[in-house]
């Protein structure tokens, strides 16, 4: 962990209850653009946030334990940990948090820490590159579960992730994705398993709750 990055993701958040997964605290960020422009990032904050489609799934998987206990797991685009540190708390053998953001990774880990769940490690993963195992994440064997929130706000992001989870499906993995019907959500490919109504922060949103669905991969 870079000491100037975990000085950055400390001073601009404060340790907050996750509004529909109250069980997680995560470091959160009151003001996002303040802290967009201290972070020199092209990219949004997404880790100093808990986004609407990430607490969907931590809840789903709090909700079903049986679908992690016992796993490896990897969250892809895991931002703040969220959804990371749900299956944990759920009971995965081994979860692994990966993001490209170097903020992000930090981030994680301090609220891995937070919430004692030690099972979580926090690498950089890049949907975009290939690797054996799970269509495009760390080298060796695949994890059982692949868990993905929010990956399906960009075009060419979206495009990215599917390919991903196709790669991870293929290799035996279970699959599941959440989103709040975003504009670019495969859902031919997708199928959806349960929705919820989630309440979601202001600076986020345009509207207080959004419908988030929950989707496995056949």
């Amino acid at each position: 962990m870079k000491p100037e990055a975990e000085a950055l993701v400390r001073s601009a958040t404060a340790r907050t209850p996750v509004p529909f997964v109250p069980e997680i605290t995560l470091l959160t960020a009151a003001e996002p653009f303040a802290l967009w422009q201290a972070s020199e990032r092209d990219a949004p904050p997404f880790w100093a946030f808990p986004w609407a489609g990430g607490q969907g799934l931590a809840r789903y998987v709090l909700d079903h334990p049986e679908t992690v206990a016992g796993r490896s797991v990897l969250d892809v685009a895991s931002g703040s940990g969220l959804v990371a540190i749900a299956a944990a708390k759920a009971g995965a053998r081994t979860v692994l948090a990966g993001d490209i953001d170097s903020n992000a990774l930090t981030a994680i880990a301090l609220n891995a820490a937070a919430n004692r769940t030690p099972q979580v490690t926090a690498r950089p993963v890049d949907l975009a590159a290939a690797a054996p195992g799970a269509g495009g994440g760390p080298a060796g064997p695949g994890p059982d579960v692949v868990l993905a929130a929010d990956v399906f706000y960009q075009r060419d992001l979206a495009a990215l992730a599917l390919a991903f989870l196709r790669g991870a499906r293929s290799a035996g993995a279970l699959v599941l994705a959440a989103d709040p019907a975003r504009a670019f959500v495969p859902r031919s490919e997708l199928v959806p398993v349960t929705a919820y109504e989630i309440p979601v922060l202001s600076v986020l949103e345009d509207i207080s709750v959004k419908v988030v669905t929950i989707y496995r991969l056949p």
